[in-house]
């Protein structure tokens, strides 16, 4: 990726590559953006780690944006990383997604990426408060009629859109609602959605990985089960490994792929976005990629919807308390 990189900026190409600093402690070196510079990338890092005790270090930039002249866009749940392209693998498979975008959907990235990279502000430098070169007129015919619109999520708005629209797909589903995510650590609120959506009649299904890449994580994700079990919600673990990817598919109508985990975190404390897809084709291809991915999960519905010992449950109770910093 980096000789691409520095390629495409020899061709004349404004490069930028813009990363979260906690995200990739351990990763890249502290002198990282002074190489990318040298080499003609612009680089930041938004919210550097500092020694110093800061609340906004909770805020971190979990978005994953793509977007080539303003034209072509890319989201999902990859990030630049060996075992996201199968070069390594330490969780056995890992399973993630992303959608394609072209056409005026792409200025919603665009701008989404913009805004984070001027929230950075670094000496010696200007930030862009004209964004209109990088939002150009697009003549764009496709053969889709549905509803495309990419959504961002911020924790300083104090509006939860991440987790309102998952909420809004639960409240209008009728025949089915399935959701994939890395982390199951939900809300009272989104628990007693997906439990009124099971009990009126409504399939849910929730795929978590089989394979941890966090084990304390995977410990409180596993002591949702036993209630959303007992509820009529069906729990799917991914048996081939770890599965990163975010994605919501409801009635062959609704689907919504991006960045946002069943979590705290993604949920209330990230900076965060999606795609909503409704009546479009792609919709179908969430769907089908839901019903290879059941085929491959093992279904512990049954396993978890008997009532757990005292002593799991005691533990289950702990782990719960640290639920919301996780």
């Amino acid at each position: 990726i980096k000789e691409i990189l520095i390629e495409k900026v020899r061709e004349g190409v404004e490069v930028r590559l813009f990363y979260d600093d906690v995200g990739s402690i351990g990763f890249i070196n502290p002198n990282f953006e002074y190489r990318m510079e040298a080499l003609g990338i612009q680089c930041r890092a938004f919210n550097p780690v500092t020694p110093i005790i800061n609340i906004f270090m909770n805020n971190r930039d979990h978005r994953k944006i793509t977007v080539i002249d303003g034209k072509v866009g890319f989201t999902g749940g990859y990030n630049l990383a060996n075992e996201y392209f199968h070069i390594t693998e330490p969780y056995g498979h890992w399973k993630d997604t992303g959608v394609k975008l072209e056409g005026d959907a792409v200025k919603n990235l665009t701008v989404s990426f913009l805004e984070m990279w001027n929230s950075v502000r670094k000496r010696n430098s200007t930030n862009d408060t004209c964004y209109d070169k990088y939002l150009p007129d697009i003549e764009y015919k496709g053969e889709d009629e549905g509803f495309v619109q990419p959504y961002g999520d911020s924790p300083l708005d104090h509006e939860q859109t991440g987790e309102n629209v998952y909420m809004s797909i639960l409240k209008d589903a009728k025949r089915y609602c399935y959701f994939i995510t890395p982390y199951l650590v939900l809300t009272d609120e989104m628990q007693r959605e997906m439990e009124m959506a099971a009990k009126r009649g409504v399939d849910v299904r929730i795929i978590t990985p089989g394979v941890p890449d966090k084990k304390i994580v995977y410990l409180v994700t596993r002591s949702f089960y036993t209630r959303l079990c007992q509820n009529g919600v069906r729990i799917l673990e991914y048996t081939p490994g770890f599965c990163h990817a975010k994605m919501c598919v409801s009635d062959d109508e609704i689907a919504t792929v991006g960045t946002i985990n069943l979590d705290y975190r993604s949920l209330y404390l990230h900076f965060e976005n999606g795609c909503f897809m409704y009546d479009s084709k792609a919709v179908m291809d969430v769907k089908k990629d839901f019903l290879e991915t059941f085929k491959q999960c093992d279904d512990v519905t049954m396993r978890y919807s008997i009532r757990r010992s005292l002593p799991v449950r005691i533990v289950q109770c702990v782990l719960r308390l640290l639920a919301p910093l996780l």
